[in-house]
């Protein structure tokens, strides 16, 4: 089964090989069918510590590296 991709923005950069990345999606309401922008944050690891705040990133689903870390930063976009 290939790895969930998600495509967001670098929020925080402030922890040692760790970025906030806030995703946006678009739902729709079950009962009265009108769209929705919704954001979830996501700690993903990154080695490199060249990333900073606005930045585009690409994460990459992964298994655990720490109690909330289960995302990896690709690429930036």
């Amino acid at each position: 089964m290939p790895k969930k991709r998600l495509i967001g923005v670098v929020v925080s950069d402030k922890m040692k090989k760790t970025v906030v990345v806030q995703v946006e999606a678009i739902k729709k309401h079950p009962l009265y069918k009108r769209r929705y922008r919704f954001h979830k944050k996501y700690k993903a690891h990154n080695e490199k510590l060249d990333l900073r705040i606005g930045d585009k990133v690409v994460i990459e689903e992964c298994r655990p590296i720490s109690k909330e870390k289960r995302w990896r930063v690709i690429k930036k976009i």
